[in-house]
């Protein structure tokens, strides 16, 4: 399951000189700037009006459907800013229906930021125990409306919906639970409305450097660090091992 980030690393390691790989046998298929999605058929009608004429929605995971996740993907490549990348690890995808199976949103959730010092910060985390226990953190990597609907409050509606549900679909999924979401809002595109009105608190901002700036040459946009408890005592289960 780790064999891509493993690959990954190694990458790194040869880039910065300090190992030597052999030669590439074929052209990396693996650069999502190449990928390609074709159009999966889905509804895309205008919808506007209040949530209570959509409700109740259906919200269904996605990993074990292939026309649904073929659908995410094309969504994301399609519609979201940040586009499609992939995703690495332990995962969840979400599409969200109306009551006539209309989609009106999509959002995946991955692994968790290897190092942020305001939300380890706010965690009470050290090296050791961020190390030991950051599997145990989603990441709501990717959060999409879809262009073409219009409702107030469906977005908060969403995640709270989802929020009381994950922890039992990633045990499910993988055996253990997750004790907490986090999600980067990037503060010059939005303001992170919909997740403060679903109770996620702002525990700080990004330096605006990326995880791969060593050198503090790379400038990338300041997001601000959302985040969400799972369970009444995260903070203990987050530090379990290391108190």
């Amino acid at each position: 399951m780790r064999d891509m980030a493993c690959r990954k690393f190694l990458l790194k390691l040869h880039r910065a000189g300090d190992i030597e790989l052999p030669p590439p046998q074929r052209p990396c298929n693996n650069d999502p700037r190449r990928w390609k999605f074709p159009e999966v058929p889905h509804a895309s009608d205008p919808i506007a009006g209040p949530l209570g004429r959509l409700v109740p929605l259906s919200i269904v995971t996605v990993d074990g459907d292939r026309v649904r996740r073929q659908l995410v993907r094309y969504l994301l490549h399609r519609h979201h800013y940040l586009g499609y990348r992939g995703s690495q690890g332990e995962s969840m995808w979400y599409l969200v229906y109306d009551r006539e199976e209309r989609p009106l949103a999509c959002l995946t959730f991955g692994a968790a930021a290897l190092k942020v010092k305001p939300r380890d910060s706010w965690i009470g985390w050290d090296a050791a125990t961020r190390r030991d226990n950051l599997q145990l953190i989603a990441n709501n990597q990717r959060f999409l409306i879809l262009p073409w609907v219009d409702t107030k409050y469906l977005a908060s509606h969403v995640l709270s919906r989802i929020s009381r549900r994950i922890e039992s679909d990633w045990c499910d999924r993988y055996g253990h639970g997750v004790h907490m979401l986090e999600t980067f809002v990037d503060r010059s595109r939005f303001r992170g409305v919909c997740y403060r009105a679903a109770n996620w608190t702002c525990v700080g901002s990004t330096a605006g450097r990326t995880r791969d700036d060593r050198r503090h040459r790379i400038e990338a946009p300041v997001k601000d660090i959302y985040a969400y408890p799972l369970t009444k005592h995260f903070r203990r289960e987050l530090c379990r091992g290391h108190e």
